[in-house]
């Protein structure tokens, strides 16, 4: 199974970027698909993720209005669309691949799989 994650950059406060996570070598029917970040020193926190078969989503709230999870299921690639980026969004993003649980949603994604780290940086 590969993740293969892209699209982090460096970009002023206000601006734009999309992340791109195309998955192969799995069938991902079952799966949802999370964006993290994660900052030097701390966890990584789940900052969206997208149910592969519905498309339902989930946002943590401090990205709500902003970002824009998505899917191409026929590319296997999901996209992270951040808009009105902050300072406080910079950090390395992960997306990541896994099961849920049907009755607490995509939000409880616990991921198998993991892409590499891409880069955002924000500046103010």
């Amino acid at each position: 199974v590969q993740l293969q994650a892209s699209g982090g950059g460096l970009v002023q406060a206000g601006g734009s970027l999309r992340l791109s996570c195309a998955a192969s070598g799995h069938t991902f029917n079952n799966y949802a698909m999370g964006w993290f970040r994660q900052d030097p020193g701390k966890e990584r926190k789940l900052v969206a993720a997208i149910s592969w078969s519905s498309g339902s989503t989930y946002y943590v709230d401090s990205v709500k209005a902003r970002f824009t999870f998505s899917r191409d299921n026929d590319k296997n690639t999901v996209y992270l669309q951040m808009n009105s980026l902050k300072p406080e969004d910079t950090a390395v993003y992960y997306c990541g691949a896994g099961l849920y649980n049907r009755y607490s949603g995509v939000r409880s994604i616990r991921v198998d799989y993991w892409g590499k780290g891409t880069q955002v940086t924000v500046s103010s």
